[in-house]
């Protein structure tokens, strides 16, 4: 069984994968002033919760866009299964070429994503993850990951809606009744879902353009299920897929027996 951990700047995503089964996916805060005890609890909890001893953990991969709390969870997941994670980052095997103007600028947790869109999707491929921000990487024919864009996330424009304004309130992530909204909480639920659906649809059609064909769009992230049902563009969801490319990963590095 394999630890796999994911840590975003709002989340940290863990789950655990026996052979080509994902027992689970969860997400637990990121708070860079937790200590590793406070980190290696809150595993240990989450594994005990699906009934999962920490003692079947044959071996843990970590990617992670927030160096301060890395290895504070390394420390946390080592003092739980004794077992020493790869960190993705310099060094380690991924198999994906990335043909950006810094390869080392690329976040790890979008290398994962691209790695198990490969191994799963018909390239080309268009991974969207909607998290605290909105990534979307583009694969090309050859499985080439050629770039992608940054977009601000749905929670960070939702509050950077409301401390800019006076008069309009904090909002749930969820979608109104109808398209156009008769009151204020509705036109701003409004905006957020069906704007950056539309959003979504837009760069689809734009990236479809400019590689000369369609390619298969895939989205993740805590996010997902909130936008995409309301995108025109066929997307599909994978909730797992960060997990799956930590898993692909961890095989070509893991320590030989």
């Amino acid at each position: 069984m394999i630890l796999a951990i994911d840590i975003g700047n709002t989340n940290i995503v863990i789950g655990c994968i026996k052979n080509e089964k994902i027992l689970f996916v969860e997400r637990l805060s990121t708070e860079v002033t937790r200590t590793v005890l406070e980190y290696a609890i809150s595993f240990k909890n989450v594994l005990e919760m699906y009934h999962l001893d920490a003692v079947e953990v044959q071996g843990c991969i970590i990617s992670s866009v927030v160096p301060p709390v890395t290895n504070i969870v390394k420390e946390a997941a080592r003092k739980i299964t004794d077992k020493e994670a790869i960190i993705i980052g310099p060094g380690v095997k991924t198999g994906l070429n990335l043909l950006m103007d810094n390869p080392a600028q690329v976040g790890s947790d979008l290398v994962a994503n691209a790695v198990a869109g490969i191994a799963e999707y018909r390239t080309p491929l268009i991974i969207i993850d909607i998290g605290t921000a909105t990534t979307i990487s583009v694969v090309d024919k050859k499985q080439n990951y050629i770039g992608g864009m940054i977009l601000p996330g749905i929670r960070v424009s939702s509050d950077s809606l409301t401390s800019r304004t006076s008069q309009l309130p904090r909002i749930s992530v969820e979608a109104p009744k109808k398209l156009i909204g008769t009151n204020t909480i509705d036109c701003m639920k409004s905006g957020l879902i069906y704007g950056n659906a539309a959003c979504i649809d837009g760069m689809i059609q734009r990236i479809n353009r400019e590689l000369g064909e369609s390619a298969t769009v895939i989205a993740t992230g805590g996010f997902a299920k909130c936008i995409i049902p309301h995108c025109t563009e066929n997307v599909i969801i994978d909730d797992a897929l960060l997990l799956k490319g930590l898993k692909l990963i961890y095989q070509k590095n893991k320590p030989k027996c």
